[in-house]
């Protein structure tokens, strides 16, 4: 199974596409598409027939966008960087961004 650096919460801002440019967060992380769902980007407008539970109408929802095409933010500027890990004093690995090298949380 791929490994993806960008996790779940992390803010992320759109390289390429009609919503480039704009950021969120990460709601959901899919690894075995290498594709992540983030806030308020790359919306699709669904239709829906009425039902017993729930109202019909348009309904807008978060479309899965490429991990490659998205990339995380550096807490330190608020500009795109690259992600690395580091082993802590401690033993574990943190992940750093490479344009600043502060930890990501």
């Amino acid at each position: 199974m791929p490994k993806l650096k960008i996790k779940k919460g992390d803010t992320v801002v759109v390289l390429t596409g009609r919503d480039k440019g704009k950021s969120g967060s990460v709601l959901r992380a899919l690894p075995t598409e290498n594709k992540v769902v983030v806030q308020g980007v790359n919306i699709a407008k669904r239709h829906t027939r009425q039902s017993a539970t729930a109202a019909g109408g348009i309904i807008e929802k978060e479309m899965p966008i490429h991990v490659s095409n998205v990339s995380h933010i550096d807490p330190k500027d608020n500009k795109p960087t690259r992600i690395g890990f580091k082993v802590a004093k401690d033993g574990t690995r943190e992940r750093i961004a490479k344009r600043s090298g502060q930890v990501i949380r």
